[in-house]
Parts: structure tokens; C-alpha cells; sequence
């Protein structure tokens, strides 16, 4: 067991399991799903059905005109995140906190698989804050939280922060300075970065990141626009991997979201990027996940546009039937992505691959957020109008602004987080800071992981 720990996640949308499938190198027997995994009883996982479905329902009625989106914009009240200024004490519980608490202590939620993790002492790392805040309750040693957002509802927090023995891996600074505000001492968190796929890294020396972007930059900027200066710094940082021809068509990969929402959008990218398709110009992904629904959608809409021969040569539709193997054909397919159309999801992170990410419109507090954080560091850039994608995306890439944005994701957003979590976890830092020891981590210093 040297070097396992229990990484557990939740099923609703795609974000969180996103979050976990990179730690799979040291999850222990499995990555547990605590929503749905074996370890649950029938009453919890009944529970937590209801839950999801509610949530799921609530995330596609925002296409519902009207209605649709104030019942949405109801719920999504409970999910709003305060101001970060003025600085003060956020600390006092929300309904939300008190909920959880209740679901906790009262209907025991989780308690049977908490029961089962506490016999072999090994770290517990989640991608969400229930089981962590479950994981406390249950008198669990090591608890770790991996944030999964640029920002955070006071809900990832206990009802009683400055007691609580929970670590939380911060993906961005920002998350450092929420927690803090909902009282959170400065040694109880770690700024690691989002866990990113090792499999589009390449270890700490980033080898096969920084190959990827040297085919990748030819083709976001084809009038060799781009300023001469960040021409430079692009060959400072790629050495041997900068390029000036791609292996590969210029490539969209468009997410259509864990839940389904969006998916017309698709269809309007699609349509408008006809000619190109069909000319050899460009090529679309079309990332479904695990719906099979939405992969029929797309195989009916691409047949009707004309497109059927170009199926698996300048359209693909991504479908898996389970995520682990969505996630792992996805992050492959990201290779050869130039540009990642989502809404600004866990997905945001994924600019530190140096991928430019077109922003679709946001849904709940949290991708506001994140859709903040992406334009403000020059990685991210708000969708035009899709129905004329065929004109203004062309004009962006002739401008250069997708090379610049490509750059601005690799130079300024976190890419090692996988590894510093990985780092952290097996440390001696954190067994000192859980023994109760003095330590550096617990002084508030930052402990010595890897920066970019």
C-alpha cells in the first residue's frame, strides 16, 4: 500500500470525476465514486440519486426560455460566491453547510463507506466537499479536498473551520484567499494547481506538453501574425519542440457538458463550419461523453448537413460508455486539439496545456467565475456568435489572438498540479501535520512543490 491513498469523487457532470481521473496512478483498490460505488447502501445511493437527477434537471432547464431559466437562477442563489473585496470574515455557516450537516449527522450519508476506509489509515483525497466534510465526521485521519473551480461556495467549508483538520489543495490563488475568509488557517491550506491528465504532461519536464504546442501554434497562427517578440519566447520555452508547420489540420474540439446542456450549439458550429469541413481546412470534435443521446443527436444533425463521409476523418463524435474511458480517449484527442470550445467548466484549467479556450455561455455562480479568471489571464476568449463562426474565428486566428492565448494558458495557469498533489500527499510535511508536529506546512509556509 506504500504510496495509495483513497481518492474519492461524485457522478454529476463530468467535473469532479474530471478532477480524479488524473490520481488514478495512487487511488487504492479504485477511484470510488461516493455516490454510486458498492461501498454504499441501497437507502444512500437512493439518496444520492435524487440528488443528482435534481441536478442535472435543474443544469438543462437553462434552455427552457423563461421558466427553465428561473428556476435555475433559484437554485443557483444557493450556489453563489460572495465578492472576494472588501476582505472580511466569511466564516459564519450557510443553509447550505447546515444541510450537509444534517445529511452527515442525521441521515448518515456516506457512513457505511466511511466505516470501511477507516480500518487501513490511508490518506483520503476527494474531488468534492461532501465526502471530505463526511470524512472529518467519521474521525478520519488524513482528509485532503482538491477544489475543483477558481473559486468556492461556502459550502466546501465546514460549520466550523478553524477546527477542522481538513487540507484543502487550492487550484489557483484565489481559492487560497476564499478559503481563508471562511476561516480556514493559512496551514491547513496547500496551493498545488488543478489536477491535470499526466498523459498530455509528460512528467515535471513537461515533454509532451510542450510537443503538443509546437504543432499546435502553426495553426493558431497561420499569417504568422503573432508578434515577433512572443515568437522568441515561444522558442525559449519549447526548444527543440517549437515548429513552424503542424502535424495536423487546424482542430476544434468542441464539450458539449456533463449534464447536456448546450448541445444546439454543436449543431450551430457545425453548420457554419461546413465548407471548411468538407474543404479539409478544419476538423471538429464533437465531445459527448457518456450520453448516447447527444451522440445520436450529433449523428443525425451531421448526416442531414451533408457531412455523413466526413464521419471519423474532419468530424468526430466522442462517445464512451463509461467516463474513465471517455476521459482517457478525450485527453488523447486533446493532442491534437488546437482549439477547446466548452463552457468555462473544470475544463478552464485545461488552458495550462497552452489550448485557447472559446468561452460558451456560463451556467451557475462557479463558471462565472472560472469564465473571469480564463479572460483575465488572456487564455480565454468569449464565443461570437456561432451561427458566423465561420468568419470571426478565421479573423482571430489571423490576428494571432489564439497564439496569444495559447501562450498567456501555458506561461501563467497551473499545469503540475497532479504531481504536487501526488508530492504533498507522501510527504513528510503531511504525515508531520497530521501527527500534530511542527512543521513548515503547519508554520504557513508553502511547502516545496513545483510552480508552473
Amino acid at each position: 500500500m506504500k504510496r495509495k491513498a483513497w481518492v474519492v469523487t461524485v457522478d454529476m457532470g463530468y467535473g469532479h470525476q474530471r478532477a480524479a481521473y488524473p490520481l488514478k496512478d495512487i487511488a487504492y483498490e479504485r477511484i470510488i465514486t461516493a455516490n454510486s460505488d458498492k461501498l454504499l447502501s441501497d437507502a444512500e445511493v437512493s439518496m444520492w440519486h435524487r440528488y443528482r437527477a435534481f441536478y442535472e434537471g435543474i443544469s438543462r432547464m437553462t434552455s427552457i426560455p423563461i421558466i427553465g431559466q428561473w428556476l435555475f437562477n433559484v437554485y443557483d442563489k444557493l450556489q453563489d460566491i460572495a465578492d472576494l473585496y472588501p476582505f472580511r470574515d466569511l466564516s459564519a455557516p450557510s443553509f447550505s453547510v447546515l444541510y450537509c450537516r444534517y445529511l452527515i449527522h442525521v441521515k448518515k450519508l456516506n457512513s457505511s463507506m466511511m466505516s470501511y476506509m477507516k480500518v487501513n489509515g490511508l490518506p483520503f483525497v476527494t474531488t468534492f466537499f461532501y465526502p471530505a466534510l463526511a470524512a472529518e465526521a467519521a474521525g478520519l485521519k488524513e482528509i485532503y479536498c482538491v477544489v475543483t473551480d477558481t473559486d468556492a461556495n461556502r459550502i466546501w467549508v465546514s460549520q466550523n473551520p478553524k477546527n477542522s483538520r481538513i487540507v484543502y489543495f487550492a487550484p489557483c490563488e484565489r481559492v487560497v484567499k476564499r478559503l481563508k475568509q471562511y476561516g480556514i488557517s493559512e496551514d491547513k491550506i496547500i496551493l498545488t494547481g488543478f489536477p491535470l491528465p499526466k498523459e498530455n504532461i509528460g512528467g515535471t519536464d513537461m515533454k509532451i506538453l510542450k510537443k503538443d504546442l509546437g504543432n499546435r501554434l502553426p495553426n493558431l497562427d497561420p499569417k504568422r501574425t503573432y508578434p515577433k517578440y512572443y515568437n522568441r519566447l515561444a522558442k525559449q520555452v519549447l526548444g527543440r519542440y517549437y515548429k513552424t508547420r503542424s502535424n495536423h489540420p487546424l482542430t476544434i474540439t468542441f464539450s458539449v457538458g456533463g449534464a447536456g446542456a448546450q448541445t444546439e450549439l454543436g449543431y450551430k458550429i457545425l453548420k457554419s463550419l461546413k465548407q471548411k469541413i468538407l474543404s479539409g481546412v478544419v476538423r471538429v470534435n464533437i465531445a459527448v461523453g457518456t450520453r448516447l443521446p447527444e451522440s445520436e443527436y450529433y449523428r443525425d444533425k451531421i448526416l442531414e448537413l451533408g457531412l455523413g463521409k466526413q464521419l471519423g476523418k474532419g468530424v468526430t463524435i466522442l462517445f464512451a460508455w463509461n467516463k474513465e474511458v471517455y476521459f482517457r480517449n478525450f485527453n488523447q484527442l486533446l493532442r491534437t486539439t488546437d482549439l477547446l470550445w466548452t463552457k468555462p467548466s473544470e475544463l478552464s484549467f485545461y488552458a495550462g496545456l497552452g489550448i485557447p479556450i472559446i468561452i460558451s455561455p456560463p451556467i451557475g455562480a462557479h463558471e462565472y467565475r472560472n469564465q473571469s479568471w480564463l479572460v483575465g489571464m488572456g487564455a480565454g476568449i468569449v464565443q461570437e456568435n456561432p451561427n458566423y463562426t465561420n468568419e470571426w474565428l478565421f479573423d482571430l486566428l489571423h490576428e494571432g489572438r489564439f497564439a496569444d492565448a495559447a501562450m498567456q494558458g501555458f506561461i501563467e495557469a497551473p499545469k503540475l498540479g497532479t504531481y504536487n498533489i501526488e508530492h504533498y500527499l507522501f510527504s513528510r510535511k503531511a504525515r508531520a501535520m497530521n501527527a500534530g508536529k511542527p512543521d513548515s506546512a503547519r508554520s504557513g509556509r508553502k511547502p516545496s512543490l513545483k510552480k508552473a
